[in-house]
């Protein structure tokens, strides 16, 4: 079992190393974010541990790359870091499990023991309705192969109405996918993000996907 350490603390890397290597683990170690990237592209692992903030580029920043060089390996992330949306941004861009440090060796041994037994499944495929293309491994959007920005909010909110065209979504039912549970806003939220979705997926291209049903809700189709 092959593991790619990206640690930039060195200390704590040799301790790791030490530990997986007792464990039967055969592990690189490199200490920034470019070398780091280099290694998980250029060689094959079972598994990569990659701490978030490191030298050279981000963790987040390597993790992207590695996606979207279609490198399927799963990816532990292990950070000081514990905040809800750093974990959620770490899935996001395609992290398949998050560890906060200080930690237990044993529970991180038995981890990646779980993820090397899960393998390397394929990410999800593209989405697509009509011209308009979400790729949510890259969290990419693009329409006629022009690039569109979004941000995280409006990305998920798009992949949800993608995940379910020609469907007629209600408020209430995107409220309760696309924003947290503890939101205590009111639901006009919804016609505000489905106006920044417009302009940014339909106006530019001078199409009409994402249509109001009065009364019911919001849908996308094909253009």
């Amino acid at each position: 079992m092959r593991v790619l350490l990206v640690e930039d603390e060195k200390a704590l890397a040799e301790t790791v190393r030490r530990g997986l290597t007792g464990e039967g683990f055969v592990v690189d170690v490199v200490h920034d974010g470019i070398s780091g990237l280099w290694a998980a592209t250029e060689n094959p692992y079972d598994v990569i541990v990659l701490d978030l903030m490191l030298p050279g580029k981000h963790g987040y920043a390597v993790l992207k790359e590695i996606r979207e060089r279609q490198i399927w390996t799963p990816v532990m992330m292990l950070t000081a870091k514990d905040g809800e949306y750093d974990q959620t941004d770490a899935f996001d861009l395609g992290a398949d499990d998050y560890l906060t440090k200080p930690f237990s060796f044993l529970v991180l041994v038995a981890r990646l023991r779980a993820l090397i037994r899960r393998g390397a499944p394929e990410r999800p495929v593209q989405l697509t309705v009509g011209s308009l293309v979400l790729d949510p491994a890259r969290r990419a959007v693009s329409r006629h192969g022009t690039t569109i920005e979004l941000t995280p909010r409006e990305f998920g909110l798009l992949t949800f109405l993608m995940r379910h065209p020609g469907d007629v979504l209600s408020k209430a039912e995107i409220l309760d996918n696309v924003w947290d549970p503890m939101f205590e806003g009111g639901d006009n939220v919804v016609e505000v993000y489905i106006a920044y979705l417009r302009k940014k997926i339909d106006a530019p291209f001078g199409v009409s996907t994402l249509s109001t049903v009065r009364g019911m809700g919001y849908r996308i189709n094909a253009d």
